[in-house]
């Protein structure tokens, strides 16, 4: 299976910044020594028409000179710098890649990106660019072009954003286009404090546990299937609804994330449709606890895309 990273791209961040930048690779290590069968790749960057297909070319130059104004760097949490630009395009490419493969193969993924609170015009909550919408709509691009020489009906996309913060700037891209189905199951009083419309909003209060969180997220699943019919998802795996999450306000165990996993690598491969998924938000108390969800998910993961293997003619 198919993963990309670009944690080698390290912002310098302030002493005691709350980001927790090792993450990324921290969990590229333990892939490397769990879970060797994943083939572990540097993630392409992503050129300025790929990025223009979700955002402003204004806002891709100001993040690509430098030029972008104190008061937006300080709205995405990130100082600028040339490695912030750089890890921020190689996020997109990762996911890029990553739609990609999972479109030949069923599924791939991404150590980073779910960089879901970026706008067309505007980085918010640590994300710069919008991977999601772009590897979305590049997708549909190139599926397009395949296509009866570009007559063909557009890949319809469906987003499964199950990160503790709901997916506001994903929402806001796709809010007038009905070739992309936008479902997000988040904390009700968490970030963003203003949120958007997406397709399907699932709130959830504050201390929600496994088991009310799976029967939400069935719910979910279930209306997603009578209203849309992807031909790729896009899954947002947050390691943030986990109780020992500082920022996520939920109070799922190990467990309960490890089964909202497999039911939705479960659901896309019931129908047969290709999975790419990226780790989204993750800020555990103790980073070992974000770190073992994130292997899990790769964990099950590398068990659906075996089915998907044995499954090609």
């Amino acid at each position: 299976m198919h993963a990309y990273y670009a944690d080698h791209f390290v912002l310098p961040l302030p002493e005691g910044h709350r980001f927790p930048m090792a993450k990324y690779r921290l969990l590229r290590d333990l892939l490397a020594q769990q879970l060797p069968q994943v083939l572990l790749q540097v993630a392409p960057t992503a050129f300025d028409g790929e990025l223009a297909l979700a955002h402003t070319p204004g806002y891709i130059q100001a993040i690509a000179s430098g030029t972008l104004p104190a008061a937006a760097q300080r709205e995405i949490g990130f100082p600028w710098s040339e490695a912030m630009a750089e890890r921020a395009r190689r996020s997109v490419g990762a996911s890029i890649a990553a739609c990609r493969v999972a479109l030949r193969e069923g599924l791939a993924g991404n150590l980073a990106g779910g960089t879901h609170h970026a706008y067309a015009d505007k980085g918010s909550g640590f994300c710069v660019f919008n991977d999601i919408a772009v590897a979305a709509r590049l997708m549909q691009a190139e599926r397009a072009s395949d296509l009866d020489g570009g007559t063909g009906q557009p890949l319809r996309v469906a987003v499964i954003d199950l990160d503790v913060h709901q997916g506001n700037g994903t929402a806001h891209i796709f809010r007038s286009d009905a070739s992309v189905f936008t479902l997000s199951l988040h904390g009700a009083r968490n970030f963003p404090f203003r949120k958007e419309a997406s397709d399907l909003d699932v709130e959830l209060p504050d201390g929600c546990a496994d088991d009310e969180y799976l029967h939400a997220l069935e719910q979910a699943l279930d209306t997603l299937d009578q209203r849309f019919a992807p031909g790729l998802v896009l899954y947002l795996a947050g390691a943030d609804p986990h109780v020992g999450d500082r920022l996520g306000r939920l109070a799922l165990s190990h467990d309960g994330l490890e089964a909202r996993d497999r039911r939705v690598f479960d659901w896309a491969w019931q129908r047969r449709v290709p999975l790419a998924f990226t780790m989204a938000g993750g800020y555990g108390r103790d980073m070992a606890d974000t770190l073992q969800a994130q292997l899990t998910t790769w964990r099950v993961a590398q068990q659906y895309h075996a089915r998907w293997q044995n499954a090609r003619p």
